[in-house]
C-alpha cells in the first residue's frame, strides 16, 4: 500500500498588540504625575518640581538626553527597597494614575485580547507604573526601563538599553522572537514618533 505523508499544518501566524503607556493609554505623562505626587507629600521641592517641568519640555521638544537624564534620576533611588517602593508605587498608582486611563485605550486591549493576539504595554518608565497599569487592564506582557536590584535593593544603576527609541526597539525585538510574533501583521498604538 502507498505510504501516506502528514500534511504540514500552517500555523496562523502569532499577532501582536503594543501599546505604548504615557498619553497612549493615560491621558497624562506619568513622569509628571510621580513628581507632583513627591512634591504634594513634600518628597520633592517646588525647584524640583520645575526642573521636572522643565526636563519634560525639553522631552516634548526632543532636546533631552533621555539616556543621561534617566541613568541620573535614577541615582536617587540607591539603597532604596524594591519593595518599598513597589508598595509606594502602587498607591501612587490608585491616587493619580488610575483615573488617567483612556476608556477606549482599556476597550482597545480586551478587543485584541478577544482577537487571540499577544497584547503588550511597552513603556519608558519602570515596572513600578507599568505593573500596575497591567494589572488593571489585564494585559499579561509588559516591557520597561529595568533597574538594578542587589539583594532588594536599588543600586542606583540603569540596565541597558533603557526601553526608548533604540533600546525600545531592542526589547521590542527579543519580545517579537520569543512569542514568534509576526509583525507585519501586529498593531502599535502610540502618541509620538519616539
Amino acid at each position: 500500500p502507498p505510504v501516506a505523508f502528514p500534511v504540514p499544518q500552517r500555523r496562523a501566524p502569532v499577532v501582536g498588540a503594543f501599546f505604548d503607556m504615557d498619553k497612549t493609554l493615560i491621558a497624562e505623562n506619568s513622569g509628571s504625575l510621580y513628581m507632583r505626587y513627591r512634591y504634594q507629600r513634600g518628597e520633592i521641592s517646588g525647584l524640583e518640581l520645575l526642573r521636572g517641568a522643565g526636563a519634560y519640555l525639553q522631552y516634548k521638544l526632543g532636546v533631552l538626553d533621555i539616556r543621561n537624564w534617566t541613568k541620573n534620576m535614577m541615582v536617587q533611588f540607591r539603597d532604596q527597597s524594591e519593595a518599598e517602593l513597589e508598595s509606594e508605587a502602587r498607591v501612587w498608582f490608585d491616587t493619580m494614575v488610575a483615573r488617567t486611563v483612556y476608556p477606549r485605550a482599556a476597550e482597545l486591549v480586551r478587543e485584541h485580547e478577544a482577537r487571540g493576539h499577544v497584547v503588550a504595554i511597552i513603556s519608558g518608565a519602570t515596572k513600578f507604573v507599568v505593573r500596575p497599569l497591567a494589572e488593571r487592564l489585564g494585559v499579561k506582557h509588559f516591557l520597561y526601563t529595568r533597574l538594578e536590584v542587589e539583594n532588594g535593593r536599588f543600586t542606583g544603576r540603569v540596565i541597558e538599553p533603557i526601553c526608548f527609541e533604540e533600546g525600545k526597539i531592542y526589547w521590542i525585538q527579543h519580545f517579537i522572537e520569543q512569542q514568534g510574533i509576526d509583525l507585519a501583521k501586529s498593531y502599535f498604538y502610540t502618541d509620538a514618533i519616539t
